[in-house]
Formats: C-alpha cells, structure tokens, sequence
C-alpha cells in the first residue's frame, strides 16, 4: 500500500485550541507552567534532573514480570523490562483508557508518538536506554465513556449491566456478542481475520478488561518493545502512600492546584480539571468511590462505609492497593512509580498537565516533559478524488460544514445569488435622495436611513431564500461535502 504525506500547521485546521498552539509555539505567557520545552534537545537537563531522584526500580520490574507472566513475552519487550533496572535507563509515556480493542484511532496515534520518541531520544543520547510505555488506566470507574465503538458508520455497544468499580476489573465473557457484530462490519478478507482472531485471543481468553488490554496492546506493539504497564497494584502504591496521606488529611494537592488554576485564568486559559479536597477514591471488588471528609468522620461515597482518621491511616498502610488516584493525582504517582522523563498526550492531557507544575514541585518530584502526540489524518484515494472533483482542498475539510457548504454554493453560484450589484446600485439611489431630504429638512434624514436599512434588509432575506434555493439545486454535491466531513471528522 503506498501513502503520500503533506503537512498542514495545526493553526490552520483551526482544530486546536489557543492553548495547546501557544504551548507548542513556546508563547511566554505559559512558560512558567512547566519545566522543559518538547524537543530532544531538553531530555540532556531533564535526564541530569531525574538523576537526583530516587525510583525503586527493583520493585518496578518486578510487578512487569509479574504482570507479563500471564502472556507470552517478545524478547524486546522482555529486554526493556530487564533495562529498566540499570540508572542509565528511563521511561517516555503515555496512558489512556481501557477503550474496546483501542476505541479512537488517537489511541494508536498516542502509543505511536511514544514509540517514535524513545526510538529518537536512544539515537540523541545512545549512552542511555529508552523504554517507550503505556500506562493503563485500569482504575478508571466511568464504563459509560467505554462500552461503545463507532466504526465505518455504525455504532457498537457492550451490554454489560454488572459493570461496576474499576474497568480494568470488568468481566470479559459478555463479549462475544459484540465481536459477533464486528466480524460483520469488518468482512472477511485475511487482514478482518487475523484482527478479529487477535480481539478473540484477547477479550475472549482474558477474564478482565485490563489483561485483555495487556494481551491485545501487546499483540500490536510488542515488536516495537512497548512495555505495558497496570499501576493498580499493592506494591506501587505503596510507594505513593505518603502522597495520598497528605492528599487526604492536609489538603495540599486541592490548595495548589487551585492557586495554579487562578494564574491560568489571569492568562486566558481555563480549568480543564477541578481538584478536590480529597483526590482520590476509595476501591474494593466492584466499587471505586470518592472518599469525603464530612462531621469529623471519613465516608465512602455511595456506600455505608466510613472510617475514623486511625482507621483510614492504618487502612492505607495496610491495603494501599485499595486507593486509587483520581486526575489530578494521577500524573504524580506515574512520576513517583517510573523513572520517566516524558508525558505524551493530547491537547486536552497537555492543558490539565500544566495545571500541576507547582502540585510537583511542592513534592519535590520531577515534572517530565509535556510532548503532544502527533496527529494524523489518513484519507483513501476515493475520497482525494471526490474533494478534488468538488473543486476542494484537503485543508477544506477541516472548516465547520456548514460554512464549508455555503463558501461551496457561493462559488459555484455566487454572481446567481449574490445582490451585491443592486444593494451598490440602491446605496447610490439612498445617498440621493438623503442628500436632496437633508436641503429641504434635515430632521428627515433619519427616516430616509431607516428606509434605506429595511431595504437592505429585505436584500438579505432574498439572499438567503436564493442561497437556499441553490443548495436544493447543489443537494447531491453537499451531500458528498456532509459525508466527507463526517468520515474524517466523526
């Protein structure tokens, strides 16, 4: 299969945000928001910094080989895990949901980033070892952003009614009802049976979403070394137990990052995240609920359970595995558990992750350098010949639709539609008669202008019945410019 690229500045597909242009473009304003700029060329500090940290690496691997124990090894990913016992190695990284066999193709676009970074940063600074991760978000609890994928039109939905608590524990086995459904949208040609044999062996052969992630992620990237890893685990969180403790019962987290959130409104950026007073939630089997602090006693939202202040420390030193971050602690436990010098995401990741510099600081652990992921956009050679007929440009398509249909109909019909000559002509008439009222009496010429305005007016009306008129006419062509559009831009 052959590709041909093109770029197009991401201003110009008017797609992003103000934020993330002026991040990638160094603006000043947001400097102050976080500690390296995304180029090879900051990985030299960032690596002299992540130097003065200490990251218990033994345990790190060893939950790896734990975690990868339940499926078979490819030697470079098995070689990675392996590497990250050596100083000398770090981690570059991105997470993402436990989205039904990869959900949104900026999953893939995101691993792929991430890939390409460390594969970079290995040929800047060959002294040093790379290992490129996904960090799974298995204790994410929303199953409604999750149960459902959008393929070539259609919409396809996991009926699990005993989803409850973290995702990454979700019973697998009600699935197959929705892969029968997909082996019927994706054909059968030999590369729809080898991916539906991979989705099988995965979501089918796995008892939880999140092994089945593992096994299917995996089944993907494992020649390119991806390592994968759960931090839903006893021994990582032991690890940030002293972060938690403070989250819980000293509210820091809440009050700086609020404090943060002030200085981004005073420079136009708002809030992507809102903190909490406690940030984190409380987990058992089938439930993942906020802890809230209310009458001197600790209470599990949603549930009967509640504890004293003794008992919820002694709880958390015991089963640390039974807290769980929630967004805004997230991020700072990935930097406490990896010795990672990067966080790859998307524009929305990349303004909640400056929301949080001084949350890092305040800590004292590293804060990685924020790298946006690229973004692609692929288009079949059918669909290039129909924007082409339609007298389009590829950056056409990112316009909003119904602009884009009338700019269409305005082109091809614009001196049929357009009274632009006879509003010239009826400005010239106007100006005359205001000139000849305004001898006689002055006082009239108010009225001559508000005429003058109906008149024009009941131009526009005509405009827009001869737009509408001319879009009848032009049905079959905005209907191919609405299917363009919806393809690319779902």
């Amino acid at each position: 299969m052959c590709f041909t690229k093109s770029k197009i500045k991401l201003a110009n597909t008017k797609q992003f945000s103000k934020l993330i242009i002026d991040y990638i473009n160094g603006d000043d304003t947001l400097r102050r928001f976080y500690s390296y700029t995304p180029k090879l060329e900051s990985f030299k500090q960032v690596i002299d910094d992540r130097n003065k940290e200490t990251i218990n690496r033994l345990v790190l691997v060893n939950v790896l080989k734990n975690q990868y124990s339940r499926i078979k090894v490819d030697a470079l990913v098995s070689n990675n895990i392996e590497l990250l016992l050596k100083d000398n190695s770090y981690t570059v990284c991105t997470g993402h949901q436990l989205c039904l066999f990869t959900g949104p193709l900026y999953f893939i676009y995101k691993i792929i980033s991430t890939i390409n970074l460390a594969q970079a940063l290995n040929k800047k600074y060959p002294t040093n070892n790379f290992v490129p991760v996904y960090w799974m978000a298995s204790e994410d609890h929303d199953f409604e952003e999750i149960k459902s994928i959008h393929l070539f039109g259609k919409n396809l939905n996991w009926e699990n009614h005993a989803a409850q608590g973290a995702v990454g524990n979700i019973k697998t086995q009600s699935l197959q009802l929705m892969i029968d459904e997909l082996k019927q949208i994706v054909g059968e040609s030999e590369n729809a049976k080898e991916l539906i044999t991979l989705i099988e062996n995965a979501y089918l052969l796995n008892t939880n979403l999140a092994d089945a992630t593992r096994t299917f992620v995996n089944s993907l990237f494992a020649d390119y070394g991806l390592v994968i890893l759960d931090a839903n685990d006893k021994q990582l969180k032991a690890q940030f137990s002293e972060i938690i403790k403070n989250d819980i019962f000293n509210n820091s987290n809440f009050k700086i990052v609020n404090e943060t959130i002030v200085e981004l409104n005073r420079v136009g950026v708002n809030a992507q995240v809102k903190p909490r007073e406690i940030n984190c939630f409380y987990m058992l089997e089938g439930l993942r609920e906020r802890i809230i602090f209310e009458n001197q006693t600790y209470k599990i939202n949603n549930s009967e359970i509640t504890f004293s202040k003794d008992e919820l420390l002694s709880e958390l030193h015991n089963h640390p595995e039974r807290f769980s971050p929630n967004v805004v602690l997230r991020p700072i436990y990935q930097q406490t558990i990896l010795p990672n010098l990067a966080y790859i995401g998307g524009p929305g990741e990349i303004a909640y992750w400056l929301q949080y510099k001084a949350m890092f600081d305040f800590h004292k652990v590293n804060f990685p350098v924020l790298v946006p992921r690229n973004f692609a956009l692929l288009i079949d050679l059918k669909s290039i010949q129909q924007i082409q007929k339609l007298g389009l440009q590829t950056i056409d398509i990112f316009n909003d639709v119904e602009l884009l249909i009338k700019e269409f109909v305005n082109k091809n019909a614009g001196a049929l539609i357009s009274l632009k000559n006879q509003e010239d002509k009826m400005s010239e008439i106007f100006e005359e008669i205001s000139t000849k009222v305004s001898i006689v009496d002055v006082t009239l010429k108010g009225s001559v202008d508000a005429e003058f305005q109906k008149t024009l007016n009941g131009f526009k009306n005509i405009e827009t019945k001869l737009l509408r008129a001319e879009k009848q006419k032009q049905e079959i062509a905005i209907n191919q410019i609405r299917k363009i559009r919806d393809k690319f831009l779902p």
